[in-house]
């Protein structure tokens, strides 16, 4: 959700690193949005807010680059972004 406002967008995802991820969605927020994006990363019990900005929009998505994480969600990207 964009950050300061109360509606609630859904999005899936994408390219995940601990730097930012590609959100595919009908709604891209614009270009510099302060978002908080909500979601159960995968190895958690509960949801996590990681703040990010949009860095990039077109149809289809955005680009964010994430703010400062938290351990737990630091750990947890870095795990699912390590090459398998």
């Amino acid at each position: 959700m964009v950050r300061g406002k109360p509606e609630l967008h859904e999005g899936r995802g994408r390219d995940l690193s601990i730097g930012g991820m590609f959100i595919e969605t009908s709604t891209p927020a614009p270009f510099n949005s302060d978002l908080d994006i909500m979601v159960v990363l995968p190895g958690a019990a509960e949801t996590s807010t990681l703040p990010a900005r949009v860095r990039w929009e077109r149809d289809g998505g955005m680009g964010v680059q994430f703010g400062l994480l938290g351990a737990r969600e630091t750990h947890l990207i870095a795990k699912l972004a390590r090459p398998k």
